[in-house]
């Protein structure tokens, strides 16, 4: 689901203003790249997909607190029921949650949502016309909703046909029946693919929908643009949702349970700001327009200390750090509908022996990301942390003798390589690396930079040679990783490099439909050793991030999964944050 650039994971700040308001508890964020829209079905990344967190939901979502990462209930009013055969789950749906006001609905105000919103969103999903990024989540897997989507090939389709797996059985109660067991199914319906969304607000405004934003979530915002900032005002109308009293071990002590038991959310407002590059953003940080911060890696050594610690020049300005592993991959892919890739393995290995991933890792990730031998990051099953990738290797001789193999020694008879990449300057500097490295062993690339969103559109429409991009973690599973080279999911799916093996594919649909245990951690090593020596990517590195955040920022906890709605949980200590810039302490 969750794409992201190769240089940044969270990248938050925001820009100048001429005077300071302290009397509105606001959240100021802001996001490295432009965001697609709002349109939940097409949310392929996590710059588009946290901004879709804070205005819709699902009937699912992760304890905010709790590690490891542990579902409840968002919009459903508990967990479902299953069947004995792990194949017919049953919501009830929480009553009187009510979308936003909006004049789609009759006299602008908004109706509450039912049982019937959720199967009418997720065939929505489903409908080929969409052409939606996360129709990979629930292929095959719900009965009926194939068959469905199929018969309505190149025209419109009835969404008043009844599917067999997902049906409202009244007013708020909503069954899904599956083709065979899946494990991962929960997971998928805390993603933003699967959240409620109106009818009525699809019908009014077409192929605007995604420009106009009617959930049940915290917040509203009005009718976006591709402007520089976006802002969302508190939902006045959200439900009874409150703090967790409830944490991990430490949250206590670190302050995390101090507002247990209030009423969600806790902001009134928050300002993004989408800002490409980081050190204006960073500027930002320092004079207090925002509250939180990836620390850029130019200025990573003014921060932390040689052992991860907050130097004390920010100390003294009351800024903390948080170091966080994320469950994360970044890598360079070989789009494998060019000839050029598809059948040439040893090509793809002599690229990968010449890109020295630990000078990357020194320049681009401080030198604190975990050389990805694969593509299963530490934490997860099926992650060998005893395993060495053989192309992972930096070995230019080696690299030189497998590009002479390929039919091109020394890159005589190679065509000039098209790498599309972003047009921020980290993402220029990582593409000029990979030039460089390209030219010890004869090989020519030319770097193209991009929007991010034209480089998605580039990637899902098969139009790329190979690219520069990263993975975060949908879902703590494997399969959710392993799924990025699955034949089937092939673009516009997740399978952006369009790898096909059918070998792997065979061996993936058994482990992903297998309950935990010993033998599916075996089954998923063994594809993550197969992906690493058939080399479909150049694997970067797992990342650490290094959050700097003011003082006046209370509850702020780091999530992989939901990061977008969970600025519901954050609260801000206005007159602390007065004083702060007041004083002068931040300059």
């Amino acid at each position: 689901m969750r794409y992201l650039l190769l240089a940044m994971v969270l990248g938050l700040g925001f820009s100048c203003t001429k005077k300071r308001d302290f009397s509105q508890k606001t959240l100021q964020l802001s996001v490295a790249a432009k965001v697609k829209g709002f349109d939940p079905v097409n949310a392929g990344d996590s710059y588009s997909s946290n901004n879709i967190n804070r205005v819709y939901e699902g009937l699912l979502e992760y304890h905010y607190l709790k590690r490891p990462y542990e579902l409840q209930p968002n919009l459903a009013e508990s967990m479902p029921t299953v069947s004995d055969d792990g194949l017919t789950y049953t919501f009830k749906i929480k009553k009187g949650v009510m979308f936003h006001d909006d004049k789609c609905f009759p006299n602008g105000k908004g109706r509450e949502l039912v049982a019937a919103d959720f199967v009418y969103s997720i065939k929505r999903m489903a409908d080929l016309k969409n052409n939606s990024t996360g129709w990979w989540l629930l292929d095959g897997r719900i009965k009926g909703l194939n068959e469905w989507r199929d018969q309505y090939k190149g025209k419109d389709a009835n969404y008043a046909d009844k599917v067999e797996g997902l049906q409202a059985l009244d007013k708020y109660t909503l069954q899904f029946k599956l083709t065979s067991p899946y494990p991962q199914f929960l997971y998928s319906l805390a993603m933003v693919y699967t959240f409620a969304v109106p009818r009525e607000a699809v019908d009014m405004y077409k192929e605007e929908f995604l420009n106009h934003p009617v959930g049940t979530g915290p917040f509203i915002t009005g009718t976006f643009t591709q402007s520089n900032k976006i802002v969302y005002e508190k939902n006045p109308n959200y439900r009874d949702v409150y703090y967790p009293s409830e944490g991990a071990e430490g949250d206590k002590e670190k302050g995390l349970l101090k507002d247990a038991g209030k009423k969600l959310p806790l902001v009134d407002r928050i300002e993004v700001m989408i800002q490409p590059e980081s050190q204006p953003r960073w500027l930002n940080f320092n004079s207090g327009k925002l509250d939180l911060m990836e620390v850029p890696k130019d200025n990573f050594d003014q921060v932390v200390t040689p052992d991860k610690k907050i130097t004390d020049t920010y100390a003294k300005k009351d800024i903390a750090l948080n170091i966080i592993p994320d469950m994360d991959v970044t890598y360079i892919a070989f789009n494998h509908d060019d000839p050029l890739f598809n059948k040439n393995k040893k090509l793809r290995q002599a690229m990968s022996l010449a890109y020295n991933s630990e000078e990357a890792n020194k320049l681009f990730y401080y030198g604190k990301g975990i050389i990805a031998q694969s593509i299963v990051p530490p934490g997860i099953a099926g992650f060998d942390p005893n395993y060495k990738n053989p192309y992972k290797q930096f070995n230019i001789e080696k690299a030189k003798k497998l590009l002479a193999e390929a039919g091109y020694p020394e890159g005589k008879g190679l065509p000039v390589i098209k790498y599309d990449t972003t047009a921020t300057t980290v993402a220029r500097q990582m593409g000029e690396f990979l030039k460089a490295a390209m030219d010890q062993i004869g090989i020519k690339i030319e770097v193209v930079t991009n929007t991010w969103p034209q480089l998605t559109q580039k990637v899902k429409k098969r139009q790329t040679q190979i690219y520069g991009m990263a993975w975060i973690g949908d879902y703590p599973d494997a399969e959710n990783f392993l799924q990025l080279l699955y034949g089937p999911n092939a673009a516009p799916g997740p399978n952006g490099s369009n790898y096909n093996n059918p070998v792997f594919n065979q061996k993936f649909e058994v482990a992903k439909n297998m309950q935990q245990s010993p033998e599916r951690k075996k089954l998923y090593e063994e594809l993550t050793q197969m992906i690493a020596e058939e080399v479909p990517l150049i694997f970067g590195v797992h990342r650490t991030i290094f959050v700097a955040k003011h003082g006046w920022l209370q509850n702020y906890k780091y999530s992989t999964f939901a990061n977008g709605a969970n600025a519901k949980f954050y609260n801000l200590d206005m007159k602390k944050k007065e004083e702060t810039i007041k004083s002068g302490k931040l300059r």
